[in-house]
């Protein structure tokens, strides 16, 4: 099941799902592009290139939350930096984060085979410098929205929790672990909990 799962109905559960949200999203998504226009007059969209499966370079698309022009900044261990008082973040991008609304342009993502609604979340080209090699497994499957690392540590894990993580839904893949994982997602967002943590680390 879980091998047929990966090759057939992982992927038509993706189209299926992303094509029904997207209408809604587009209702949340129209407004809130709007916010981020007018508060500094810089571009909607932050376009960055992540890595897919096998390791396939994409554009991954979000809704920008930091100023035009604010610095890439990293934590020791190779993660990007982002802290609940980051000051390139901006005031739209802050409720933005907090609600997991600036992921939503990545349904477009799902419907073009890039990602996937479950699955590790995608990784900038040069964050392999800081994984193993039995941590590379996790690009066996489409990067995606949101994964089980997401919704059993948030960003409150270490690095190498989440990327353990992250292999363990490799190896544990089912149609049962994606809907279930799409369930913690809901009450995650809603709850608005671990979307930042002290030291400000996240991995995407």
């Amino acid at each position: 099941m879980t091998g047929a799962y990966a090759r057939v109905l992982k992927r038509a559960l993706d189209l299926a799902l992303a094509a029904a949200a997207l209408p809604v999203a587009a209702v949340v998504v129209a407004p809130a592009a709007l916010a981020v226009r007018l508060e500094d007059g810089g571009p909607v969209l932050h376009v960055s290139t992540r890595l897919g499966r096998d390791r396939a370079p994409f554009l991954m698309l979000k809704l920008r939350t930091m100023h035009t022009g604010a610095p890439d900044l990293r934590n020791p261990d190779g993660t990007t930096f982002s802290a609940l008082d980051d000051p390139r973040t901006t005031r739209v991008g802050r409720l933005l984060r907090r609600t997991s609304i600036d992921e939503l342009p990545q349904l477009l993502n799902v419907l073009a085979g890039q990602m996937s609604l479950v699955g590790p979340r995608p990784s900038p080209p040069d964050s392999q410098a800081s994984f193993r090699a039995a941590d590379l497994r996790r690009y066996e499957v489409r990067p995606g929205i949101t994964g089980l690392s997401q919704v059993l540590l948030r960003n409150e894990g270490t690095l190498t929790q989440r990327l353990e993580t992250d292999v363990r839904y490799v190896d544990e893949l089912s149609l049962r672990l994606d809907l279930w994982v799409l369930g913690r997602t809901v009450t995650r967002v809603l709850g608005g909990r671990g979307v930042h943590r002290p030291g400000g680390a996240v991995h995407a």
